[in-house]
């Protein structure tokens, strides 16, 4: 039975994904542990036994992976020697390795058309960054497989603050998004249905300019922005395509289509936070 074929997941430099991905992940594994430099101040909410320390710069802590556990990788794959021998030690008896990819892994001409175009997993790699060389080796040597993953964003993570704070400004720049809830459930989708070695970019499939962001966000909420002085917009319109292909396998979808009502929900639950109880 294929229940009987994970057991155990592994999530390896547990953060912002791995908090809403853990309880989803118990659903399907019967053991799940996180890993953190430092467990005991970052993975305080789980228990004892869920946590375990690992440092990929620290080889006495290679010890403390399980074997014959699937694998989540959730942070930069360098330096390559290390991750080469760390691979060697420990994945070589996982039964399926996902990494954490990022989209600045595609190319981006120096004079690209405007609107860009879209970019799927054919698309050529910049393999002079030195986390994609990771992936990279990670992907063929190994047989991970690599989520190239658009901006995240969820509760505690909100775009509208990036706006207030200015941290994102108005531009013609295309931004594509990825809502945490559904990461997550990509991540176990992946983990379930994804081919060796194969690419899936992770998006909610439609790119949007962050001049559109920002107006929709000063209309709905009276949130103001600046105008960015970019001169070449640029950014990426990412495809989504092969995605929907997994989640077809895994019976699910993306729940957080519509940035723009994602959002309303955030603020929404924000407000409920900081309001007292009565």
């Amino acid at each position: 039975m294929e229940n009987a074929l994970h057991q155990s997941l592994t999530i390896l430099g547990a953060g912002y994904t791995a908090k809403i991905l853990h309880p989803l992940a118990e659903r399907r594994y019967t053991h799940v542990c996180a890993s953190s430099r430092d467990p005991e101040q970052h993975l305080s909410h789980l228990s004892p036994d869920h946590r375990i320390a690992f440092d990929l710069a620290r080889p006495d802590t290679w010890v403390s992976i399980p074997t014959a556990t699937d694998v989540l990788w959730c942070f930069p794959a360098v330096p390559i020697e290390l991750v080469r021998q760390f691979a060697d030690h420990a994945l070589l008896g996982a039964r399926r390795v996902v990494i954490l990819g990022s989209t600045s892994a595609y190319r981006e001409g120096a004079t690209p058309p405007y609107p860009p175009p879209w970019v799927d997993e054919s698309t050529p790699i910049d393999l002079t960054i030195p986390r994609v060389q990771g992936e990279e080796l990670l992907r063929t040597a190994y047989g991970a497989i690599v989520l190239r993953v658009s901006g995240i964003y969820g509760p505690g993570r909100n775009p509208i603050d990036w706006i207030k704070t200015g941290r994102v400004n108005r531009s013609r720049k295309y931004v594509n998004l990825i809502h945490v809830e559904d990461l997550s459930a990509v991540c176990l989708a992946a983990l379930r249905h994804g081919q060796s070695g194969e690419v899936y970019n992770v998006s909610d499939g439609t790119p949007r300019t962050w001049h559109e962001i920002c107006e929709e966000v000063e209309r709905r909420w009276h949130i103001g922005s600046s105008v960015s002085g970019e001169q070449k917009p640029g950014g990426k319109r990412l495809s989504n395509h092969k995605l929907f292909e997994l989640l077809e396998l895994d019976r699910t979808g993306l729940r957080h289509t519509d940035v723009f009502e994602a959002l309303a929900s955030i603020q929404k639950q924000s407000l409920t936070q900081v309001e007292p109880s009565r």
